[in-house]
């Protein structure tokens, strides 16, 4: 098997991230997750690295165990993402603040706000903190 067989595919290490993403908003295990799928708690894991592509079929119950559409996976994927990240992309950007136990407690947390007003106020509040932190 060549090197780049053994690399996850950028679409489904994004598909993967978005699964984990919906699990972690919904404060599901990989166990139990993975019961309601008829799979091992290490093949959930292997999905949300994107090790192992998920079939159609599987998707479309994930998408049901996790009351999310099919089309909430691909959410944020650009066709340049199959062949690579596009210059300036801020994918493995986001990626990576998914992949953080803060940016989903962030995450969860920002959603729960519904007034826009509010919701615009958290914003400018972290970009200040951000930019305080270059100075």
């Amino acid at each position: 098997m060549s090197d780049e067989e053994k690399t996850p595919n950028p679409v489904d290490i994004h598909v993967g991230s978005r699964v984990r993403l919906r699990r972690l908003l919904l404060g599901l295990s990989q166990d139990k997750l993975g019961e309601e799928l008829g799979v091992t708690f290490q093949q959930v894991q292997k999905y949300e690295r994107g090790a192992n592509r998920i079939g159609s079929s599987r998707l479309f119950r994930i998408s049901q165990v996790l009351d999310v559409p099919v089309g909430f996976f691909f959410e944020g994927l650009e066709s340049g993402v199959a062949t690579g990240f596009a210059e300036g992309d801020q994918t493995p950007l986001v990626d990576d603040f998914i992949n953080s136990s803060e940016g989903v407690a962030l995450a969860s947390a920002f959603a729960k706000i519904k007034e826009a007003k509010v919701r615009r106020q958290v914003l400018e509040l972290v970009r200040a903190l951000a930019d305080g932190k270059k100075k």
